[in-house]
């Protein structure tokens, strides 16, 4: 496995939209395994591969609860939420594209997302909680959106003054 470098905004890559995979083989697993090293190395619960510069709809995230429990490691190819439920719910999100940056985001409390698997099977997956916000959250990355795209345009420019701040005296190098 390799390490990938991580994005950080404001960077025009992570505007982009991903392509779609047409074929689930060797080279797209790798990937997948190096996008779950990557996110673990930097202390994420998921990562689209857009933020590490890979134009695919690809996507890995690990929701467990502390660093004692066991990887539970999950990955999608070309997700696609097909079903949200009415009922939002206002969380503190942060990116490891956006390093030290968080604002509350509404997301809905429920979704189903259909993805091919690491295998190239086709998977349906009703997803609630945290889970339900992280896969929207990786696939708003997968179409060029980022959360403080979500949030109030006086809070988005903070943030992106501190990240162009950040940037200019190297902070992240």
């Amino acid at each position: 496995m390799a390490l990938l470098d991580v994005i950080k905004a404001p960077d025009p890559r992570l505007k982009q939209i991903a392509k779609t995979v047409s074929k689930v083989d060797d080279a797209i697993r790798k990937t997948l395994a190096d996008m779950l090293e990557t996110m673990y190395i930097n202390d994420g619960i998921g990562l689209a591969a857009t933020q590490v510069g890979i134009d695919k709809r690809l996507m890995v995230m690990d929701l467990r609860d502390g660093p004692n429990e066991e990887p539970n490691p999950f990955k999608m190819v070309n997700p696609e939420i097909i079903e949200t439920s009415d009922q939002t719910k206002d969380a503190e999100e942060g990116c490891v594209s956006l390093p030290y940056q968080y604002a509350k985001v509404r997301r809905s409390t429920e979704i189903t997302v259909q993805y091919l698997d690491e295998s190239g099977n086709e998977k349906k997956l009703t997803a609630h909680g945290l889970r339900a916000a992280c896969i929207q959250h990786e696939i708003d990355h997968l179409d060029g959106i980022l959360f403080i795209d979500r949030i109030s345009s006086l809070k988005r420019n903070m943030i992106i003054r501190r990240l162009m701040k950040e940037k200019k005296a190297n902070v992240y190098a």
